[in-house]
């Protein structure tokens, strides 16, 4: 399993197997979201197989699966929410990471400045500088 530590509240990364949910409990992890479609990829496990090993282990988990029509303010604001229901750090993941370091840093433009969710997603190994201007104008709109 490839991931990249963001900050203290955030780590995202590529497609996770059931089995990896214990683990992931155990490193710290209160809550999982899942930003990957089903059916995906054929050798994915499905969305409900993640939810019922992250059940199981006593960890919160959201389906926010981020498809061919992109991110919108419903998969920003369900983020934001897992986010903000949690104790403890989220894992994220998707089939590489990019998808949930997207809906993060969205998910905290408001609150937080953009070229610092940009640099934090630069030392997890993201480019998010194309998105710096709407993290931007959504840090001003508050």
């Amino acid at each position: 399993m490839q991931s990249a530590k963001v900050d203290g509240t955030i780590t995202v990364a590529h497609q996770i197997q059931p089995e990896d949910v214990a683990g992931l409990r155990d490193a710290g992890f209160t809550a999982i979201v899942n930003n990957r479609p089903d059916a995906e990829a054929p050798d994915q496990p499905s969305g409900a197989e993640i939810e019922d090993a992250a059940r199981a282990a006593g960890l919160a988990y959201t389906a926010l699966p981020v498809g061919r029509d992109g991110i919108s303010p419903d998969l920003v604001a369900g983020f934001q929410r897992a986010m903000q229901e949690t104790d403890g750090p989220v894992f994220a993941f998707c089939r590489t990471g990019t998808r949930s370091i997207n809906l993060w840093a969205l998910s905290q433009a408001t609150t937080r400045d953009a070229d610092a969710l940009v640099r934090l997603a630069a030392d997890a190994g993201y480019d998010l500088s194309g998105l710096r201007p709407v993290l931007s104008r959504m840090n001003e709109a508050g």
